[in-house]
């Protein structure tokens, strides 16, 4: 720090809301601390700059003179992060912040991030797997289901992301803010929970993305044995390189290639609709109309593992519903990108009301296309080739006699394998970079280069990535690589309860400290009612992800540990942070609602409404 300092004592002020204080020499009272801050040598105006955790105070000669401070997003020739033990402004552990990452993603961008996000492998092809377990009506009411959940998740945590814009009293008023950090999630956990639910979360919801880097490249290289019997391992080393090369680029190329490849899950998608619909009216070149014929015959529901009767339908919607709920992990993390939004308050809410036109037009959608074009008897469903020979789709269309089509869908889906391993990686690495903001690894891995790459937590995120190599061997190996990608999906689940239980932390902290959501920059709708659906929601799919191993005759000691040891491991972390460091379950009067990150300045002001209807499309994906 300079030598011009800023000297803290305790100030309780219990419940009441924090105030300026602007008397000389200057001070202020710290909103989650309590504690009064007294500026050393030159009368200064405070500003809300100096609640902003995760940023350090700059008060030197020139800091003092013209009452600018700076930013650690816009200094990135400047290394913050070197000194573990460098004194900063919030004394508390877990406090985040920004990092070094800049705000480069547009929000056309982060439109698509948030449209095409998780699309992958899941709806192309894990999607047959669940319609043969639970037929037409199970997979459709299934989707439905798990889309409601995910819903609710994606509007607690949409309005988490832009969080508070309340304004504080002071004789000279300080900006307004919100609270979008980089890898937000963590924090939030941070803040409104514990600090060492923060710390779990930051652990189980990192391992689900970076496991899932090599899970990603894996795919890839059985997509890519539809063609050619070329050595998996040349496919996975070219995979994760490209990976790698794109995350080390500054994040705006990051941007680029997820709406690259947005548009091509978007359009296969689009295609897919329009041959369903033609192969269903008796359109293909065997003109066989095929109608409801499935609904019909097998029925709307099929047994399940030899279980009939109105048990085996249960048995098989619950198999479609933990898989549904596989598929749509990866939706959420369209807001971890607010901390790089140039527009964040806008971009990601925006997101997140358009994520029911998502969860409608490709899950709920594609779940009712499928029950019409395919059989549910059908073996290939169930083949495990991984490539489009299990898809529904290409089953479907092989049916009815188009030869050329099978190949397109198989690039499409390629090219959605590698943009989700992509992401996994950005994610990652994010999640890393909020760990050292939050004080939870060493700064070193906060590090950046001069656009604000944080080279290092994406090297080491990237890291995961070579395990797709073990699922090249055989037997052990084989079945260790199975286990970690079964562990990330359970982690994933847990990740969607625990922000669900963030955002009513919050509901509640505001109410108890008398802050109205007016205040709020976006409100979601029926809150708290639908962060509670979301949390118990996603619990219950958490509990019911192994039933298959209790039915008679499928116990399987492997199975059961895949689908149950990520509660332990989520819980473990937690009792250690806290027997470490003592931390306590953060009581509503005394949650921080106050420190912010985005000052008015860093604002965009909304463009004028377009009234044409090309002008709406075009504000749509903007």
């Amino acid at each position: 720090m300079p030598s011009s300092t800023l000297r803290c004592r305790a100030l309780p002020w219990g419940k009441n809301k924090p105030s300026l204080v602007t008397d000389s020499p200057p001070s202020f009272c710290h909103p989650r601390t309590g504690r009064l801050c007294v500026k050393s040598d030159k009368s200064r105006r405070p500003t809300m700059a100096m609640y902003d955790t995760g940023r350090r105070q700059s008060i030197g000669p020139a800091a003092a003179d013209d009452d600018t401070v700076r930013d650690i997003e816009k200094s990135g020739g400047e290394d913050h992060h070197d000194d573990d033990k460098a004194a900063i402004l919030e004394p508390q552990l877990g406090v985040g912040g920004h990092g070094r990452t800049q705000r480069r993603l547009r929000d056309y961008q982060v439109t698509m991030i948030g449209f095409c996000s998780g699309i992958g492998t899941g709806l192309f092809i894990g999607a047959g797997s669940a319609y043969a377990k639970a037929g037409p009506a199970g997979l459709l009411l299934a989707y439905i289901v798990v889309g409601a959940i995910l819903w609710c998740v994606m509007q607690s945590i949409g309005e988490l992301a832009t969080l508070v814009r309340v304004q504080l009293r002071a004789r000279a008023d300080p900006p307004c803010c919100q609270i979008p950090t980089a890898g937000s999630f963590p924090h939030w956990a941070t803040r409104f929970v514990d600090p060492a639910v923060g710390f779990s979360l930051a652990i189980s919801y990192g391992y689900c993305y970076t496991i899932s880097i090599g899970a990603e490249a894996s795919a890839a290289a059985i997509l890519v044995s539809y063609w050619t019997d070329i050595t998996p391992a040349v496919v996975i080393t070219v995979s994760l390189f490209l990976i790698l090369a794109c995350n080390l680029l500054s994040v705006r190329w990051y941007g680029e290639t997820e709406v690259v490849g947005g548009s091509v899950k978007v359009l296969c998608f689009v295609g897919l609709v329009f041959v369903s619909i033609v192969i269903t009216a008796g359109g293909g070149p065997n003109h066989e109309a095929i109608g409801f014929r499935y609904w019909n015959h097998p029925g709307a529901f099929v047994e399940y593992n030899g279980v009939g009767g109105s048990t085996g339908h249960f048995l098989g919607f619950l198999a479609a519903f933990v898989n549904a709920s596989f598929s749509f992990i990866g939706v959420e993390t369209v807001v971890i990108s607010a901390a790089e939004s140039i527009n964040p308050h806008k971009a990601i809410p925006n997101a997140a009301r358009r994520v029911t036109w998502r969860i409608g037009l490709f899950y709920v959608l594609g779940a009712l296309l499928i029950s019409l074009i395919v059989d549910p008897r059908e073996q290939g469903l169930v083949s495990d080739t991984g490539n489009a020979n299990s898809s529904p789709w290409v089953i479907a269309i092989r049916q009815a006699g188009i030869n050329i089509l099978p190949s397109i869908v198989n690039a499409c889906i390629l090219v959605s394998a590698w943009s989700a391993g992509n992401s996994y990686c950005w994610v990652g690495s994010r999640i890393i970079v909020a760990m050292t903001t939050d004080r939870q690894l060493p700064q070193f891995f906060g590090r950046t280069t001069k656009h604000g790459v944080p080279y290092v937590a994406v090297i080491t995120a990237w890291l995961f990535g070579p395990l797709a190599y073990l699922s090249l061997g055989s037997g052990g190996a084989a079945d260790a690589f199975q286990w970690l990608l079964s562990l990330s999906t359970v982690a994933g689940l847990i990740a969607w309860a625990t922000l669900c239980f963030c955002y009513i932390r919050f509901h509640r902290a505001m109410r108890v400290q008398g802050v109205s959501r007016d205040t709020l920059p976006w409100k979601a709708p029926f809150q708290p009612y639908t962060a509670w659906f979301g949390f118990i929601g996603s619990t219950i799919i958490t509990l019911v992800a192994g039933f298959s191993v209790f039915l008679a005759g499928n116990w399987s000691t492997a199975d059961f540990v895949a689908s149950y040891i990520g509660i332990p491991l989520f819980i473990v972390p937690i009792v250690a942070w806290k027997l470490y460091h003592k931390t306590k379950f953060v009581r509503a009067h005394d949650i921080d609602l106050w420190s912010g990150r985005l000052h008015e300045s860093e604002y965009i002001p909304d463009k004028p409404k377009a009234t044409t209807f090309k002008g709406r499309v075009r504000d749509w994906f903007s």
